[in-house]
């Protein structure tokens, strides 16, 4: 049964959105709710499915005015079809006002009433004889870590798509003897009742043939089969978390010849123990002693590339940053490169040796400033 549905709201779209409005309200909301993104989440994963209905209705333009015109798409393409107030073959009347279709107080029929049956019976029509359809893209989650993203890789990953059958060719057809319409029993013709009057109507199912075309029983009719299939993803370097990557054509197979879609792919980047990440910047903590600090020196940093020299001006305080340019991560699209910060961190001396203790002592009656006085100064 086919039951109403408010697809716009399910978007969070106006009615009269554009197609390219449409099509960023899906690819936001499929990347939200994806189950890969969710796994173990049932609401997430039926509202992607919901989601993907909606997309799939409004994103094709015979299937937006059919809803548009009638409140929801059936793939039968009988507009109320096994609605309450259905009539005969599913053609439903329940609902309408045919009062401006009849003509109003004046009683004539005139052109409307016979447009009304050739807006119903000619949209089933076309959908029997309708065009070619592109494929609907895929949307998939693909989960790296750091060093994959920073220098870039090529990964393997296996998707399930609808493709062409390969028992039909996508023609959804055998190549068998056509059999009899069972709707209007090879006549080409059915006779639809409205009150008392009779009409006779081509038949919407054979189109006026009478005759119907045997479905592949691979594919049910569709033309399409689902497969699963190995693609080669090729990660640019600089890949960050929220990247989205297209592979053209690796989406649903489209129908009757047309193009398939396309595969978008999410990337989320897994965590560095050591390295953290801001944009294309690499940030990273790095201990230093109080006398290097304190008297200056050089000293060995790590570095995505590997070590780096990084001096160490005399003075150096704690939480200090240094920039060390161009040495962060290469973004492949701006052809730029991020560069690395280098944050210090003073580790104090160990205090169980007494030499020790002793020095720090005769440190303190040399250099007796407050370290805290300015902090006062403010209060």
């Amino acid at each position: 049964m086919t039951t109403s549905k408010d697809y716009y709201e399910t978007l969070g779209v106006r009615r009269d959105a554009s197609q390219e409005e449409i099509r960023k309200a899906y690819r936001r909301l499929a990347r939200k709710y994806h189950p890969d993104l969710n796994p173990g989440d049932k609401a997430a994963e039926e509202r992607f499915k919901a989601v993907q209905e909606a997309y799939d209705v409004l994103s094709d333009a015979r299937k937006r005015k059919m809803y548009d015109t009638y409140g929801f798409y059936s793939e039968s393409g009988f507009p109320g079809a096994g609605q309450p107030g259905a009539g005969p073959q599913g053609f439903g009347f329940g609902g309408f006002d045919f009062s401006e279709t009849f003509g109003g107080a004046q009683g004539g029929f005139g052109s409307s009433f016979s447009d009304l049956f050739s807006q119903f019976f000619g949209s089933q029509r076309e959908a029997r004889r309708r065009a070619p359809e592109k494929g609907s893209d895929l949307e998939y989650s693909l989960q790296i870590d750091f060093w994959q993203a920073v220098k870039g890789t090529q990964l393997r990953l296996n998707i399930s798509r609808l493709d062409v059958c390969q028992a039909c060719r996508g023609t959804g057809e055998t190549g068998g003897a056509a059999t009899l319409c069972t709707q209007c029993n090879g006549s080409g013709n059915v006779t639809q009742m409205v009150g008392a009057m009779r009409f006779s109507l081509t038949c919407p199912r054979c189109g006026g043939s009478g005759r119907m075309a045997r479905a592949c029983p691979s594919c049910g009719g569709s033309g399409r089969a689902a497969v699963n299939e190995t693609v080669e993803v090729r990660i640019p370097p600089g890949a960050s978390t929220g990247s989205r990557l297209r592979v053209p054509g690796k989406g649903n197979a489209g129908t009757m010849g047309a193009p398939a879609g396309d595969l978008y792919i999410t990337v989320k980047v897994d965590d560095h123990p050591l390295f953290r990440r801001e944009g294309d910047d690499v940030y990273v903590r790095v201990p230093v002693a109080v006398w290097e600090a304190g008297l200056g020196t050089r000293i060995e940093v790590p570095t995505v590339d590997g070590r780096a020299l990084l001096k160490i001006p005399q003075g150096t305080q704690n939480g200090q940053k240094f920039r060390l340019r161009e040495k962060g991560v290469f973004n492949a699209r701006k052809n730029t490169r991020g560069d690395q910060i280098v944050e210090i961190e003073l580790q104090t001396p160990d205090v169980r040796d007494e030499r020790v203790r002793e020095l720090l002592k005769e440190l303190s009656r040399h250099d007796a400033r407050d370290p805290r006085a300015e902090l006062w100064s403010k209060v």
